[in-house]
Formats: C-alpha cells, sequence, structure tokens
C-alpha cells in the first residue's frame, strides 16, 4: 500500500467514527435494542452458547456481544470508532474488544467458531479462508464452513 493509499485508508476510518462514533451512546441506547430480537435468533440460529469462540466484525455498540456472552460464548469484537469500541467494551468487560481495521484482523487464524457482522461489512470485504463454522453478515450474506462429523 502505498503512503497515499494509507493516508486515504485512515482518513476513510475516522469517518467511520465522526458518522457512528459520534452519538455512540445514543446509538447504544435508542437505536441498537431495536435488533436485539435479530441478534438473539442469529445466535440461536448458530448454535452460540457455553465454549462458542465468537467474533463479531464492526460490532458497534457491542449489543451482539453482550447477548453472545450470555449465552455461554467467549467473544471478540473489533470496529473502526473508538467511541463505540469503548462502550462495547463498557458492556462487555470480559471480552476482547478491539479498535481496528477489519480488513486486518488483530486475532491469529482459528481463533473464532463464529464470526458475525450485523450490518457492518459487505460480502466482498469478507477476508477468504476465516477459520470459522459460520460467517454471517446480516445484511444477506452468509458462508459456512464445512463441518466434518
Amino acid at each position: 500500500m502505498t503512503a497515499h493509499e494509507c493516508t486515504a485508508a485512515v482518513a476513510a476510518w475516522q469517518q467511520v467514527d465522526e458518522g457512528w462514533g459520534r452519538r455512540a451512546v445514543d446509538f447504544a441506547t435508542l437505536s441498537e435494542p431495536s435488533n436485539c430480537r435479530e441478534y438473539v435468533a442469529l445466535h440461536h440460529r448458530l448454535g452460540v452458547d457455553a465454549g462458542a469462540r465468537l467474533l463479531d466484525i464492526a460490532c458497534g455498540a457491542g449489543l451482539a456481544l453482550e447477548l453472545a456472552a450470555l449465552r455461554g460464548a467467549r467473544c471478540a469484537g473489533i470496529d473502526a470508532s473508538p467511541r463505540l469500541v469503548a462502550v462495547a467494551a463498557d458492556r462487555n468487560p470480559d471480552a476482547d474488544v478491539r479498535v481496528g481495521d477489519m480488513n486486518d484482523l488483530p486475532w491469529t487464524e482459528g481463533s473464532f467458531d463464529v464470526v458475525t457482522s450485523c450490518r457492518g461489512i459487505a460480502a466482498e470485504q469478507v477476508r477468504e479462508g476465516l477459520p470459522v463454522r459460520a460467517l454471517i453478515n446480516v445484511t444477506g450474506f452468509v458462508a459456512r464452513k464445512p463441518t466434518s462429523r
């Protein structure tokens, strides 16, 4: 990546924080709860339960992480907005929640069983070969890694 491309990428992530992060608490308390049933149904469908290792990409204020943790999952999340990550980390003190780039995940391969992204990414942004049981993007993309039986 050239210096110009790096500068453009940083500017794009700063825009994310200015848009969603600027009203992080409002988003967490007024908007995000309307997705609660969707998150619960998603976790149920994926079999997220005790011991599952879940990563939520573009985790926002962390409600999906909080609900997965209530089912017993070990959770991690990443978002470009430091202000949303602060809310997510406060909601999920036992989760590994980080500010970062979804295209450059900081975890090692094989770290997660399930990866979700609820309205956070488009299918073409997903890295090939994520070592997961299921990858769900609620905007409409679903990919499952074959499981051995």
